[in-house]
């Protein structure tokens, strides 16, 4: 398991690095907040204190949860009720208080992973119907109306992230993560190129749903 360690402070930062290798992890101190930001993919739990020098750790939670499902721990010296409940009410697993008996610390660790488990998705493989539109996920293909319809490398990652999960809303910066590997780098230009041109080459308007402000929905 890849932890990263979201910690200003080196000293606390090298001690729980030590303690998670101690216990067949892997960690690694990340001392911004946008590095977590810019690296997120390489990990799997992330330990996120609040006091950064770059941004506020709440901000670095409400951009991860933007992009990201996996488990996030605060792990800060704020104790007051409002950090707790602005740092859960904003997508954290669990909340600790600085300093952390170890073995509490592995505890919750293991408990928010083993919730998160059974929550991940396995991309969708097959062919997939959708009335006379037919995708072949492992094959890479996509015919409409009996016709083949070519797209573009990109074109079919859009179309495969959507279709994984039908009915279900997909933010914008989910699909720039998916597509580019990072949304906070990606352009978001670029989203939008290939989408309209997906839309074109489907030819039936209603199977992509717009969702003004947030990102899109496959409706098939």
């Amino acid at each position: 398991m890849r932890v990263a360690v979201v910690e200003d402070d080196e000293g606390v930062a090298d001690a729980l690095v030590d303690a998670l290798e101690a216990h067949w992890m892997t960690a690694v101190h990340l001392g911004r907040g946008q590095d977590i930001l810019i690296r997120h993919l390489e990990f799997d739990i992330v330990l996120l204190d609040l006091g950064l020098p770059d941004l506020d750790g709440i901000e670095v939670l409400r951009r991860l949860r933007q992009v990201s499902r996996m488990p996030i721990i605060i792990l800060t010296a704020r104790e007051d009720e409002r950090s707790v409940v602005r740092g859960l009410h904003n997508g954290a697993d669990d909340y600790l208080v600085k300093p952390a008996r170890m073995s509490e610390l592995l505890a919750r660790i293991d408990t928010v992973r083993r919730r998160a488990a059974p929550e991940s998705s396995t991309p969708r493989t097959g062919v997939l119907t959708f009335g006379d539109v037919v995708i072949d996920v492992d094959a890479r293909s996509l015919t409409v109306a009996g016709d083949r319809v070519p797209l573009t490398t990109k074109e079919f990652d859009l179309l495969s992230v959507l279709v994984e999960t039908p009915g279900a809303a997909v933010s914008r910066e989910q699909l720039m993560d998916r597509l580019w590997g990072d949304a906070f780098v990606a352009f978001s230009r670029s989203l939008d190129v290939h989408m309209t041109a997906l839309r074109s080459k489907l030819a039936r308007p209603g199977l992509i749903e717009t969702i003004r402000g947030f990102g899109y929905r496959w409706t098939g």
